[in-house]
């Protein structure tokens, strides 16, 4: 069995960060149809920063970019 000492902490992981974070977006484009579908059930729904891997700031805009997007008819509501 491995203990780590007091004094050690695990290395902050690349992979645990958001997908927005780790390709340095600044804003989420409400016309790129494909990256926001990734974030949506097969019923249109907005999946969760848990379940997306999001982080707060990039879930906050992402949700808005998906109203934006449903508003002008390039996303259902409902699939």
């Amino acid at each position: 069995m491995i203990f780590m000492s007091k004094k050690e902490y695990r290395k902050f992981n690349e992979k645990s960060r958001c997908r927005f974070c780790r390709e340095n977006f600044t804003e989420i484009d409400y016309k790129d149809i494909q990256t926001l579908q990734k974030l949506c059930t097969a019923q249109g729904k907005l999946f969760s920063r848990k379940r997306s891997g999001n982080c707060a700031k990039h879930q906050r805009k992402a949700k808005r970019a998906i109203k934006r997007a449903r508003f002008l008819g390039l996303m259902p509501y409902i699939a």
